[in-house]
């Protein structure tokens, strides 16, 4: 079983994809775990509504605002202000470069920081039109890279965790 999947990829490039456009890191890490999640429930097909949609809906039915939607280029997600920092939440919960941590950057260990040059550099080679469109990120961007990262990645964790085992001996 690989250690790195998925879930792990699109999230590590989606945060790359955000800071890469400009958003500070935390809020990068927040947006790229928001983005991974996303794409999960999209999968399979996202069961119920959220109570967040549903108080979305009620604002903009009583013309009010409801809560607040940030753009990334034609993707857009739910933002709340979380001790004072702008977060995007999924789901009525809030993804905060904590939960990034903890949700994805520990699947990684001791790589984190080499996986995150790879993948900034990756990212740095598309052209700003295709980071700022959901589709074309998702189709370029990751989908053609998404099991070479996970199994390039797993193998580089594998190996240093192989490592870390034998000075231990």
């Amino acid at each position: 079983m690989r250690p790195i999947g998925r879930f792990q990829v699109m999230a590590v490039l989606q945060a790359a994809r955000a800071y890469v456009l400009g958003l500070p890191l935390d809020q990068a890490k927040s947006w790229g775990l928001n983005r991974a999640i996303f794409y999960a429930a999209a999968k399979r097909g996202f069961k119920g509504t959220s109570p967040l949609t549903l108080e979305f809906r009620k604002a903009k039915e009583r013309g009010e605002e409801g809560p607040a939607i940030f753009k990334l280029g034609d993707e857009m997600a739910f933002t709340e202000v979380a001790n004072g920092k702008e977060y995007f939440m999924v789901g009525g919960k809030v993804q905060t470069e904590k939960d990034f941590e903890r949700q994805v950057e520990w699947r990684f260990g001791p790589i984190f920081e080499d996986v995150w040059r790879e993948a900034l550099e990756h990212v740095k080679k598309f052209e700003r039109k295709t980071l700022l469109s959901q589709r074309e990120f998702y189709k370029r961007v990751y989908e053609p890279y998404r099991d070479y990262f996970a199994e390039k990645w797993s193998q580089l964790y594998m190996t240093v965790k192989r490592r870390k085992e034998l000075k231990s001996i």
